[in-house]
């Protein structure tokens, strides 16, 4: 995985092969931060990714000045990627080892963005959670987004605060605001 722009662009990081992720394609990724960064000013952002994985999008961020990131992902071989990678690179990124779900019902802190990337094949009703539990328990700050990426077979059209999506490929991000 490459990081593509900002303090460390161009650099590369390696995940161990036994991780269970998919990361973001470049392409996507670069896609989705060319629409976040003609909405958003980096540094003053405050972001959760879910389903952290790789720590991919929360590198990107971080390399692109965001200095308050949050990475959640139940997979203890994965948080201690990302705990490495972050210090290697000195990057502002704290990581939770836990379930997201649980986290936000119970989680109190509000983001400017919420980007969760669970796992392609997931129930259609734990997608369907992912915005009801970040509107019910009113996460996102005024202005925020909650960004769903999820197989084009997928459709989250329907669901309670849904603005729009846009396709990659096998890959699509579903905008959630409020």
């Amino acid at each position: 995985m490459r990081i593509i722009s900002g303090k460390h662009k161009g650099r590369n990081l390696q995940a161990p092969k036994k991780l269970p992720v998919r990361p973001t394609k470049d392409m996507a990724k670069e896609s989705l931060f060319n629409i976040l960064n003609n909405s958003y000013y980096f540094p003053d952002l405050k972001v959760l990714d879910l389903f952290a994985g790789t720590g991919n999008i929360s590198y990107e961020f971080s390399s692109r000045g965001v200095n308050n990131v949050l990475a959640i992902d139940a997979h203890s071989g994965c948080i201690e990627f990302i705990d490495k990678t972050v210090s290697l690179l000195d990057m502002n990124i704290r990581t939770l080892k836990g379930d997201v779900f649980t986290f936000l019902q119970r989680n109190k802190e509000q983001f400017d963005i919420i980007f969760a990337d669970p796992f392609y094949d997931m129930e259609l009703s734990d997608f369907e959670k992912l915005p009801q539990l970040v509107f019910e328990n009113e996460l996102l700050l005024e202005g925020g987004v909650l960004i769903i990426e999820h197989s084009n077979r997928t459709s989250l059209a329907d669901l309670p605060h849904y603005k729009n999506s846009r396709k990659y490929g096998g890959s699509v991000f579903s905008f959630f605001e409020r």
